[in-house]
Formats: C-alpha cells, structure tokens, sequence
C-alpha cells in the first residue's frame, strides 16, 4: 500500500470513521449477510434512502469492506463480516464506541495539549473518568462492550504467550465482565479466577461465566484497586489499566498488587509498549494514537518497555520479561520478599 500523498489525505481520516460508524450503526453486516444483496432490498431492511444507501456502500467498498458485486449489488468481505455482532472476532462495539463517544472527545486535544490535562480535568469532573461515569449506565455500557470487544481479540494469543501450568489461582485486575479470566481458564483447566472490578461489573461477569460453564472456578470481586487489592490469587493479570492513569496513581495499584500477592506472586502488565523512537509503522502509530486517547481520555499515557519497568521495580516487583501478543506486550513482574 502506498503512504498518502499529502497532508490533505491525511487530515481527512475522520471520514473513514464516520463511515465505518454509519455501516455499524445501521446494522449492515447483518443485513448482507453472506451473500450480495441489491441496494432496494437493503433499503428495505435498514430503513434508509435507496440512493444514499449506494453511496454509503460505494465509500465501504473503496475502505475493503464491501464488495460490490455488480452497479446495485453488494456483499461483505472478511473484513466488513467483523462489523456483525455475531462474527468472531466482532469489532461492531468498539466502532460505536469510537463513534458515538471516542470522536466527540478528541475534538478538545488542542486544549488537552495546551494544558496537560484531560477532558474531565478541564470539565472540573476530577482525575478519576470511571468513578465520575459511573452514574452513566449508557456510558458504561458502550465501555464495557468495547473493552470485550478489544480484548476477545487477543486472549488466545495471551494463552498462548504465557505458561499458567504452575498458577493456582489468578487474578484479573479491572476485569470488567470476566473476558480475560473467562478465556485463561476455559484453557487452563486446572486454574480458578477472580475478577476484580467495581460493583456495576458484577452481574455481566456472572453471566459470562455461567455461559463458560466455569461458574464453579470463576468468581467476582467487587471493590477499588486504588483501596485494596483482595489476597488469594498467586498470579494477578492487569490489561489495559495502568495506561489510563499517571504514574502516581499507578504506584498505588501496583503496591496494593504487591501487599496481596504471596512471596514470588506474579504480576503480568497487558500494555502497548510506546516505540523508541517511533517510526511511520502501523504498530507505532496505534500505539502513539492510543497515548493521545489517553492524554484527551482518562489522563493516563502509553510507556515504553523501560517507563513500565522502572513502575514495577519501585513497586517492590522485580522484572522478569516480556513478550510480545500482536499489538500488546505481555509484561511480567515477580514480588520482591514478603
């Protein structure tokens, strides 16, 4: 693939989002289906103008996510299928995520650059964006969904990076609904796990289990990870988490890992890792754009390998790897003493 032109190609990104968002929005994976499918019949089905409809479908076939079988009849491709809520791997969740509530947000980056600060600091909403949301169920909702989403992903390639065979109990810190514990021990028949969250998370972390059928070995933990971290697992999974907030408030999660963990417990860090120095790779610019998400978002920021392991070594856990699980990197920590 050839790089842009210009500056003006670039620039125009936005409209590649806004289109995507519109084909989730309308539901039309699910409408296509398997097969081509006429725009009228389409219309029909989506409830949308019979001409537009062709234009939007026209804009999805130039992206690769459609396929236009002849002037009026379109299909899915691969890619496009993963706009079906019930395709595997499915990124229709994140999609309304980023277009319902990730674009508003970055409209403000210039004041966040200005400032330092997030969107919620400027608002004067505080530092702590899920705590002041947490009486927004639409909010977190579309949250929740898209974390699943993300994380559904890559939990094969998480199972198969690290070894559990000597854990016994582990642990997912801000575990959400229990997607990441569910998939370790839906592979790890031997292991029992304990999601960690705040409260609202709990009935979709039971049910997700009851769905595994691995009620029995998986449990919820409600609580704060910045009050305590509840003992009892030897090895405590953390993805996504410590990228959300500054390095204050990231020592005060790690020494609470600490404090719950036995002598020689396992702490495994699930982060992107910011490249040194960043290049015009697809990876690197994920990645710098995720550490913008995170300036506009919750205030937090992407590290590099060294920034998370300098984080752990103050912490009181000594460094023991890291490896990589496509765009993420698994980073594992061992506790220091008693």
């Amino acid at each position: 693939m050839s790089g842009p032109a210009s500056v003006h190609d670039l620039v125009q990104s936005h409209r590649i989002t806004a289109v995507i968002y519109a084909a989730a929005k309308l539901n039309l994976a699910e409408a296509i289906g398997d097969e081509a499918r006429s725009v009228a019949e389409l219309a029909r089905l989506v409830s949308a103008d019979e001409s537009a409809l062709r234009r939007l479908l026209v804009g999805l076939t130039t992206l690769g996510l459609c396929r236009q079988a002849n002037r009026d009849r379109f299909a899915m491709t691969e890619l496009g299928r993963q706009l079906d809520e019930s395709a595997d791997p499915s990124f229709k969740d994140w999609v309304l995520f980023e277009g319902e509530i990730l674009a508003q947000s970055w409209i403000g980056l210039v004041d966040s650059v200005r400032s330092g600060k997030s969107a919620g600091e400027l608002r004067g909403d505080g530092d702590d964006r899920y705590a002041a949301t947490s009486n927004a169920p639409e909010f977190t909702r579309r949250f929740n969904a898209a974390m699943v989403s993300l994380t559904r992903s890559i939990v094969p390639r998480i199972v198969a990076a690290h070894d559990f065979a000597t854990a016994r109990v582990v642990m997912d810190l801000g575990g959400g609904t229990g997607e990441l514990i569910g998939g370790v021990l839906q592979h790890n028949p031997h292991l029992e796990g304990i999601a960690f969250d705040l409260a609202r998370c709990e009935p979709g972390a039971r049910a997700h289990f009851d769905r595994l059928g691995i009620a029995n070995r998986g449990r919820f933990v409600a609580g704060s990870f910045f009050e305590k971290v509840p003992c009892g697992a030897d090895t405590i999974l953390m993805k996504s988490i410590l990228h959300n907030w500054r390095d204050d408030r990231c020592e005060v999660i790690l020494r609470n890992c600490r404090d719950a963990l036995p002598a020689s417990g396992k702490l495994i860090v699930i982060e992107r890792i910011m490249p040194e120095p960043a290049t015009t790779e697809t990876q690197d610019r994920s990645c710098a754009m995720s550490d913008l998400n995170m300036l506009r978002g919750p205030g937090g920021r992407e590290r590099t390998e060294a920034e998370y392991r300098r984080l752990g070594v103050l912490a009181g856990f000594a460094f023991v790897g890291t490896s990589g699980v496509g765009s993420f990197s698994l980073i594992e920590f061992r506790k220091v003493g008693h």
